[in-house]
């Protein structure tokens, strides 16, 4: 005879319904941590957290970089581990087959996605990079430019500033994977940088103008291309206009490039919009995550 489940009170329920969900949360941040490489699997399997403890062994594998699904069970085959151990399971001669097994695994990172942010002017382009670079799982491409340094910005950290006869040189080296003429200065990407964060897994993120996004998608058909829209035309005009520092014809100028910016949006893969940064960002992350699990 089956045993009759206990009946619970709401209040037991809600209590239940709350400690599942924070128990979901702890395991997503430490597969997070562990896929940033802020913490190792030996980070987890020596917490004492219940929510981490009743985790399986090869779910914590899998975050590793460069593991997978796939290396995952071939290593715990190796170690002697059971595909359904959990966490609270492990032996101490396990743990250290497994911290074996890892040591002498050559783990290539997995290739990371190349990721374009593109827009009109006043969109929030820059303060979205900005939090991005904070995340490991990012890397925010350095362009350069033949514009002279402004106040506070250091080469080789916010621009490689370069003269017109070294940009030139680079050019017809085919060194840029993008490059194009904005406001009387030449901007560019540099490709070989680019490829170098890409092949050690970073996601690397170019914030252009739409001309070099349209370059890059000639170059490599397999970039994600984000397009940023306001939440309305009149947003960005407000956003526009209240730039201080420009001329009234330098405002004409800057709204009848945004209207043919804006005009672009059907060019790229996807659109998001900036009703706040902390939503935009969110909404990136899970689609370039979403863009990888689909292999491209």
């Amino acid at each position: 005879m089956t045993p009759t489940p206990p009946k619970l009170t709401s209040e037991q329920r809600a209590l239940a319904l709350a400690k599942s969900i924070e128990g979901r949360r702890v395991r997503a941040v430490i597969k997070n941590e562990i896929a940033t490489g802020t913490k190792t699997i030996f980070d987890a399997i020596n917490s004492d957290d219940p929510a981490i403890a009743t985790m399986r062994v090869r779910e914590l594998l899998a975050s590793v970089p460069g593991v997978g699904a796939v290396k995952a069970e071939a290593l715990m085959e190796r170690a002697k581990i059971s595909p359904n151990r959990r966490i609270a399971g492990l032996g101490s001669h396990q743990i250290l087959r497994l911290r074996e097994e890892l040591a002498l695994t050559k783990i290539e990172p997995t290739r990371g996605s190349l990721i374009v942010i593109s827009g009109p002017g006043g969109v929030g382009k820059s303060t979205i990079t900005k939090v991005l670079r904070e995340d490991p799982r990012f890397k925010v491409s350095v362009s350069a430019t033949t514009r002279k340094p402004r106040v506070g910005e250091v080469n080789g950290v916010d621009y490689f500033f370069y003269s017109e006869e070294k940009f030139q040189e680079l050019i017809d080296a085919g060194e840029f994977l993008e490059w194009a003429e904005f406001a009387g200065s030449r901007y560019g990407t540099p490709a070989a940088t680019v490829d170098q964060w890409l092949s050690v897994g970073k996601n690397v993120i170019l914030e252009i103008e739409i001309a070099g996004a349209r370059q890059v998608r000639q170059a490599d058909p397999s970039a994600l291309l984000i397009f940023i829209a306001p939440p309305s035309w009149d947003v960005l005009v407000a956003r526009l206009e209240n730039r201080g520092t420009d001329s009234p014809e330098r405002r004409a100028a800057r709204l009848e490039l945004a209207r043919e910016e804006m005009a672009s949006a059907g060019e790229f893969d996807r659109i998001v919009v900036n009703h706040e940064v902390n939503q935009v960002i969110d909404e990136m992350v899970t689609l370039v995550l979403d863009f990888q699990r689909s292999g491209r």
